[in-house]
């Protein structure tokens, strides 16, 4: 059985011991044995163990993992540092060059400062085979991931703000109660959308206006530099 980190443990606890997320266990061990599986078992859950449930300020929401060699560590749209910026993450500093004039773009894709400062970095599935996306698509995690999102919903103590990237993270929305948390969305910022809605879109300074008007500190976005 997986397991998450404390507090993620004790919250998700009732949808844990359920039926539901010990078949997805199964699932996901058989395919470990028989493909290679993106992230490595011990990195599934990094999103979780860097931000703890009573820290989330922000949710940024995407799709599946990277499917390459070496990209995916359990942190959506992150790489570990030295690895090349895949273009979604490359578009993400696009952006946030365009809104805070950044003069050149950061060299590490590791986001873990990010998740360090309350960005919970959520993929809507957890796991994939290698070079095949969406291939774990219809396991379960979609299920899991709903959870989540909803003992974030009932439980935070402040408002959160939920980043939403694409289709498949945009049907969490209705998971939301948006008079107590935020929801911001955009085209997801890979090459085949940026253009249609994610470049221009403002959003990470329109979440720091959020966290500022709720009385919290904003994200410093440029500590991945």
């Amino acid at each position: 059985m997986l397991t998450l980190p404390g507090n993620w443990q004790s919250a998700l606890e009732d949808y844990i011991l359920g039926a539901d997320f010990g078949n997805l266990c199964l699932k996901v061990a058989r395919e470990r044995e028989n493909y290679k599986i993106f992230p490595a078992a011990g990195d599934l859950f990094n999103a979780f163990f860097l931000t703890d449930i009573t820290q989330v300020k922000v949710v940024i929401l995407g799709q599946d993992p990277y499917h390459d060699d070496n990209q995916a560590h359990g942190l959506a749209f992150s790489v570990p540092s030295g690895i090349k910026l895949p273009p979604s993450l490359r578009n993400i500093y696009k952006e946030l060059a365009m809104e805070y004039s950044w003069e050149k773009l950061p060299e590490s894709g590791d986001l873990s400062s990010w998740a360090q400062q309350g960005v919970l970095l959520l993929n809507t599935v957890l796991t994939v085979r290698a070079h095949q996306a969406n291939s774990h698509s219809k396991l379960g995690w979609e299920a899991f991931t709903d959870e989540v999102i909803k003992v974030l919903n009932r439980r935070a103590e402040n408002k959160v703000i939920f980043i939403l990237w694409g289709n498949p993270a945009q049907k969490k929305r209705r998971l939301i109660d948006e008079s107590k948390h935020a929801v911001l969305c955009s085209a997801h910022p890979s090459p085949l959308s940026a253009y249609r809605g994610f470049f221009g879109s403002g959003i990470f300074r329109r979440t720091d206006e959020i966290l500022i008007e709720s009385g919290r500190t904003p994200i410093n976005w440029a500590s991945v530099r």
